[in-house]
């Protein structure tokens, strides 16, 4: 008698949990569902993202060309892998935009 009251509690448990307002509210929300406040945020992250590495591929360039003045041949990639960080935004705009994807891109904010 007191094992069958145990194995309706489990039941009896998740009814109650199911009148609540919360659990009704929590249950009917979509999981893909993303609110304004949270894109916002994530762009103003990738703002701040963005800006450091456009700060840090400037730096990159610069110091390519220092090294392609004294005669270095590694100053060549330096400034190649300064372009690259300091366009990562709009290189990666325009790969989503020629795949047709261009709704999956966000703009930085800063």
């Amino acid at each position: 008698m007191k094992t069958k009251a145990l194995l309706n509690l489990p039941a009896a448990l998740a009814g109650v949990l199911a009148a609540t307002s919360e659990a009704k509210a929590s249950a009917l929300l979509p999981l893909a569902q993303v609110t304004s406040s949270l894109k916002t945020s994530v762009q103003t992250a990738l703002g701040i993202v963005f800006l450091f590495g456009f700060i840090w591929g400037v730096i990159n360039i610069w110091g390519g060309a220092q090294k392609l003045k004294h005669g270095d041949a590694d100053g060549k990639m330096g400034i190649v892998s300064g372009i690259i960080i300091a366009g990562a935004a709009a290189i990666m705009t325009a790969l989503f935009a020629i795949f047709g994807m261009s709704d999956g891109a966000m703009t930085p904010t800063f």
